[in-house]
């Protein structure tokens, strides 16, 4: 059971383009990182938001078109699953539409004071799967 997507708009800034005057490949990751750690902090409980940071374990991205110098790109994001620690996010980076990069990720949750993995607990799960029992 996905979550509902969670559209984050980002705005291609000059210091994103590269010597081949599109977006740099590693902004993407940027990218994907900013708008899961956006859908985080709007969806989680505060307490959860102090309590909880995350790392990333992997990214497995597919680069389809470049971004050029202001371009309005939205990476819709989605969480597809949590699993006791990891959080799995699905993010299509697009403009106009058009897919610009898929990315598949996996994150760690972590306790923000001891740095060490932390579950998510069923009570933080709903507010991002409503339907979940």
């Amino acid at each position: 059971m996905s979550a509902k997507p969670f559209a984050f708009p980002i705005k291609v800034i000059p210091s994103d383009i590269d010597f081949m005057g599109h977006v740099n490949n590693a902004r993407y990751l940027n990218w994907v990182q900013d708008a899961v750690l956006a859908h985080w902090r709007k969806l989680a409980p505060p307490q959860a938001v102090a309590e909880r940071a995350w790392v990333a374990i992997k990214h497995e991205i597919t680069y389809r078109r470049p971004a050029f110098l202001d371009d309005d790109v939205i990476a819709n994001t989605v969480l597809e699953k949590i699993q006791g620690a990891s959080a799995f996010y699905s993010t299509v980076i697009e403009r106009s539409g058009e897919v610009l990069a898929e990315v598949k990720s996996r994150w760690c949750c972590i306790d923000a004071e001891t740095l060490r993995p932390a579950r998510i607990s069923e009570e933080v799960a709903r507010f991002f799967f409503p339907g979940r029992e």
